[in-house]
């Protein structure tokens, strides 16, 4: 087969590495790619957002399937597109996809159908999430309802704070058009996990769990990030909670989106908040997570192609996913700065020896060349990946190829995997 993946960061590369082992691929594309894709699959210049472009691309070339890894290009249709002209796709429909795209009909679903999330108020003005707002107890999460690189989160103490998340969002327009309307939550304290599950319209095969680290600094202090790392497994989903999360969250979603007439197809990422064994839904992702993306291809046995083939062709009842029982970790290095301003076009070395080492394979989330150099290109610009017996043997592996490679302008967190390994 000729695949293409649709993309250019951790979890693109993750996926071009995976894919690239299958005997069912041929020819492997990326676009746009990166530094560190290059080594697997050859990169193509368009955006991930040309929808036009890929779909010209696609047709010349006479791809068989892509793989599309982002959410703005599901959100945009381009998966409708593909499949309008004959090319089978990975991904859920533009209709579908309005999951990830609005929080609103995320929360409106769940709602209808009695899926367990927190109470909350959706609002296009001010004034009127803030009369909302007087009436809760607080903390409160104040959200714009678009799609926001995964910064468009708030969460506020007091009142006062919620109201100046509001002005953020709507008067100062932190998120542009993301924030015409907010969505306001009630607080919900506990362990936040993710949870992957491959679904092809009516079946659902749960992947791992893992669990990622958001905030920018080690004990979790700090504005949130896109992920400064993950661990898979996560031992706070035990075999209890994973049946209890398919039946009440999985596939009631599934079966929900179908009644609505947008069938899902594709990766469902659930953020839960799990208290007192009970879970409960933060927030629906169409796409895998970054860089959750990266744990889950190190311990994946089963060949992927064919389980995101199977999702496509509506065949998944018939697939089975199989695991190794290691756990993998993953650091994200980033460049100083991030997420607030950051510099690119800083030389990255070593990353044969920090690769060199056993268990570790060093995923690309913002590179790209400058002659024969691999030169930062984004905020979070590499995912240190490794596979260990234990979390203890996983995080050590990783944090010593951190340690090879020199890149002064890059910094970590340093306490991946600490919920983990307090359980060990």
């Amino acid at each position: 087969m000729k695949v293409l993946v649709v993309g250019s960061g951790g979890r693109e590369h993750a996926l071009c590495w995976a894919i690239s082992k299958s005997p069912k691929c041929d020819k492997l594309y990326a676009a746009p790619g990166n530094a560190g894709i290059a080594d697997v699959a050859e990169c193509v210049k368009i955006k991930s957002d040309d929808v036009d472009g890929i779909l010209k691309f696609a047709k010349a070339e006479k791809i068989d399937f892509v793989v599309v890894g982002p959410e703005a290009p599901l959100v945009a249709g381009l998966v409708d597109k593909l499949e309008s002209v004959g090319i089978k796709a990975f991904g859920p429909s533009k209709k579908a996809a309005q999951l990830e795209g609005s929080k609103a009909f995320m929360k409106d679903l769940l709602a209808k159908y009695n899926i367990p999330t927190a109470a909350y108020g959706v609002f296009d003005e001010p004034d009127a999430a803030k009369e909302f707002i007087m009436k809760m107890d607080c903390p409160v999460v104040v959200k714009a309802d678009g799609l926001a690189a995964g910064k468009g989160v708030i969460v506020c103490h007091n009142k006062n704070e919620a109201y100046a998340a509001i002005d953020h969002i709507m008067i100062e327009r932190a998120f542009g058009d993301a924030g015409d309307e907010v969505l306001v939550e009630e607080f919900m304290p506990g362990e936040e996990v993710s949870f992957f599950a491959l679904v092809d319209g009516n079946s659902a095969v749960a992947m791992a769990s893992a669990q990622d680290h958001k905030a920018v600094h080690e004990g979790d202090v700090g504005p949130n990030t896109g992920g400064m790392g993950a661990y898979s497994p996560t031992p706070v989903v035990d075999k209890a909670l994973h049946k209890k999360i398919m039946e009440t969250i999985i596939q009631p979603t599934i079966d929900a989106m179908a009644a609505e007439g947008c069938p899902y197809k594709g990766v469902l990422f659930a953020g839960l908040m799990i208290a007192n064994g009970e879970p409960k839904v933060l927030e629906y992702n169409v796409r895998f997570g970054d860089p959750e993306c990266q744990v889950l291809m190190a311990r994946m046995k089963s060949d992927v192609l064919e389980a995101l083939l199977a999702c496509a062709n509506g065949t998944l009842a018939k697939t089975s996913i199989t695991w190794k029982k290691d756990t993998a970790l993953v650091v994200v290095m980033a460049a100083d700065g991030y997420p607030g301003h950051y510099a690119t076009g800083s030389e990255i070395n070593n990353l044969g020896d920090a690769r060199a080492i056993k268990g570790v394979e060093i995923f690309h989330a913002g590179t790209k060349f400058k002659g024969k150099k691999v030169i930062s290109d984004g905020g979070r610009v590499l995912g240190v990946t490794s596979t260990g017996k234990t979390v203890k043997d996983a995080q050590d592996k990783a944090y010593q190829a951190v340690d090879a490679i020199k890149w002064p302008e890059g910094f970590c967190r340093r306490d991946i995997g600490w919920r983990a390994l307090e359980r060990e």
